[in-house]
């Protein structure tokens, strides 16, 4: 059976599938849809963004940092290259589910070079329309980061911070993030 006939699926089946069927793989609109593999650099950035977050996350108890997570958003399960929660989901997590029952606070993507970007818009704006406070795309190429959130939907170039209202207080300015790929 090819992953092509594999449609109607619920967050559950998803759930349920051998982890050989779902690596790789997210469910959008009842459908599993292979996810673009990650480049070095992709993985790099995403690496160096837990690596400056997760510390400061935890010092000031603000919530989870987890990387590659998966979340149910209105019935798909997508998972952001990083992602944050504040405490009070943290008690919503459930250890041994491979799709969290709750959407993270903060959502960010990495574009892949075989990432297209305007699936990538799409799924910033699901990410939203579910409950995600902020999304972020971090776009290696252009060197630039797009932030979406309740605010306001904003370009950011490598001059200016990357700073996330869902964690109070950090900062780091965006090449230097590019800078550790």
């Amino acid at each position: 059976m090819t992953m092509a006939t594999i449609t109607g699926l619920t967050i559950e089946d998803f759930e349920n599938l051998p982890d050989v069927l779902a690596r790789n793989h997210e469910l959008v609109d009842g459908e599993l849809v292979k996810v673009s593999a990650n480049s070095i650099d992709h993985n790099r950035l995403r690496d160096a963004i837990v690596v400056r977050l997760d510390p400061y996350v935890r010092e000031h108890k603000l919530g989870c940092i987890v990387a590659e997570q998966e979340y149910d958003f209105g019935g798909n399960a997508h998972g952001p290259d990083v992602s944050f929660f504040g405490p009070e989901k943290a008690r919503l997590v459930e250890p041994k589910r491979r799709v969290q029952p709750f959407v993270p606070d903060l959502a960010i993507e990495v574009v892949s070079p075989s990432d297209k970007f305007e699936s990538l818009l799409a799924k910033a704006q699901r990410y939203r329309r579910c409950g995600t406070k902020e999304v972020f795309i971090f776009s290696i190429q252009l060197r630039q980061v797009f932030v979406f959130s309740e605010h306001s939907t904003v370009a950011l170039d490598e001059t200016q911070d990357f700073r996330p209202e869902q964690i109070p207080g950090f900062s780091i300015r965006i090449s230097d993030l590019l800078a550790m790929i």
